[in-house]
């Protein structure tokens, strides 16, 4: 049996720009993304603390260094500049190895550094 599973998680990101004229997706630092081992066109959700929204979107790299998380297209409509975000992504895996697999986790510091 197979199930999904926590696999990466950026917990409390804050939301750098968002940019309702662009295609979709969610522009992230390529430094957090390394960090928290989530690769460029990866299904990710997107939970805002500061207005309970939830949506699901794919990444894309971001400037390495730039703190950039950018919400994209309709995306952009669920987060204001400020937000404070937790990004999370989901693997499919065994049960048993699922038992003790450990996620890779990431707590921003100020401006979105590593």
């Amino acid at each position: 049996m197979e199930i999904q599973v926590l696999k990466s998680k950026i917990h409390r990101a804050v939301i750098t720009e968002a940019n309702l004229n662009y295609v979709g997706s969610l522009t992230l630092d390529e430094d957090m993304m390394e960090a928290a081992n989530i690769i460029e066109n990866e299904k990710v959700q997107v939970v805002n603390v500061n207005n309970g929204e939830r949506l699901e979107t794919y990444v894309i790299k971001g400037k390495r260094g730039s703190g950039v998380c950018c919400l994209n297209g309709p995306a952009a409509r669920k987060g204001s500049v400020g937000d404070i975000v937790v990004i999370i992504s989901y693997a499919l895996m065994d049960f048993e190895k699922a038992k003790t697999f450990k996620p890779w986790l990431l707590f921003p510091k100020e401006g979105n550094k590593v």
